[in-house]
């Protein structure tokens, strides 16, 4: 694709989610969620394989089904309140489709049907554009209306996505498919702690954030998509499997890495709220989403063969790729637990 038109579409993603998270009419938010969607969507498609195409159709008509109900639930409550402001969400049918569409664009269970399949047709980079970039205009949205979302639903959506996104990922051989499922658990970390502490939503949306960008940028310089795949990186970069086990390990919350400490403190808020039942839950769906990394990290540093490889430079990858990103993605990922206490009077 031509670098200009590459500049364009990203400019015009970033003029979506800015719009939509500067705007306090639905009709501004509404149009800014839209230009997102139509800027990622040549992104999604521009290899032209039939794979990509039928990812790119699967997505569009979920966006376009998700703003439509937007535009519905927004002009349905500017009919009974008269206002289009999102602090006058008044009304529980309006707001109950909101968080419903907000929640199909994001990938939240039971609404998450289509990210995994999506996600499974995209390249590594745009599929880290879809990860990441693209659920932080509907967050910013569901964040500001968190007050008006009834908190049992609010509740409902943040478990089922957890146990979901853990349950579903036992299964997977392509690592786009599991990345799809750590990011629908990740969302229901994010969301079940949003109606207590918005705080700890936006610390562990941009924790989820670093730990995935780590992820994709590691598998794309080490060219795996599949579980059989990783069992080969020993041999060409240990050094890279190396730090990939520790990233898989972090985006499952195990300590002392950085993903621990969103998981850490979402937990003793939800106990602090006296919801102790809740907490064990997610606990133990915690639990489901780790052992699907162990199983990443056990085929990449456990099923090495004894031999070594005929390859001539089995210890090197020749790469022209920029690893300044991974690097600086990898060390947030795996070292930033003891900067908590700094982080916390940041964000409190």
């Amino acid at each position: 694709m031509n670098p200009y038109v590459i500049m364009i579409l990203l400019s015009s993603l970033g003029l979506g989610t800015t719009l939509t998270f500067a705007s306090s009419h639905w009709l501004l938010a509404w149009m800014g969620l839209e230009i997102n969607t139509l800027a990622i969507v040549p992104l999604m498609a521009q290899h032209h394989h039939p794979r990509a195409v039928e990812a790119t159709t699967k997505y569009f008509l979920t966006q376009a089904t998700a703003a439509a109900m937007i535009l519905f639930a927004s002009t349905t409550n500017a009919w009974i309140t008269g206002e289009w402001n999102m602090n006058s969400m008044t009304s529980p049918i309006a707001s109950t489709m909101v968080i419903t569409a907000l929640a199909l664009k994001i990938g939240l269970a039971p609404m998450h049907f289509w990210m995994p399949e999506v996600l499974q047709g995209l390249d590594l980079l745009t599929g880290l554009i879809m990860s990441t970039w693209q659920k932080l205009a509907p967050l910013a949205l569901i964040i500001q209306m968190a007050q008006a979302i009834d908190p049992f639903l609010l509740t409902a959506l943040g478990l089922t996505s957890t146990l979901i996104g853990g349950w579903g990922g036992l299964n997977q051989t392509q690592l786009r498919k599991v990345l799809a499922y750590s990011s629908i658990a990740h969302m229901g970390w994010m969301i079940i702690v949003l109606q207590y502490a918005p705080q700890l939503t936006l610390l562990a949306l941009g924790t989820y954030i670093f730990l995935t960008s780590a992820a994709f940028l590691t598998l794309k310089m080490s060219s795996a998509t599949k579980i059989n795949t990783l069992a080969m990186t020993w041999s060409n970069s240990p050094i890279l499997t190396s730090t990939t086990a520790l990233v898989l390990l972090s985006l499952g919350g195990l300590p002392p890495l950085t993903g621990f400490m969103p998981k850490w403190l979402i937990l003793q808020e939800l106990t602090k709220q006296n919801l102790s039942i809740t907490a064990t839950i997610m606990a133990l769906a915690a639990l489901l989403s780790l052992y699907f990394y162990l199983r990443l990290c056990y085929a990449m540093t456990l099923t090495i063969s004894p031999n070594t490889t005929n390859s001539i430079t089995p210890w090197r990858i020749n790469t022209t790729q920029n690893s300044l990103p991974l690097v600086i993605s990898t060390t947030i990922a795996l070292g930033f637990l003891p900067m908590t206490p700094a982080i916390l009077m940041l964000v409190t």
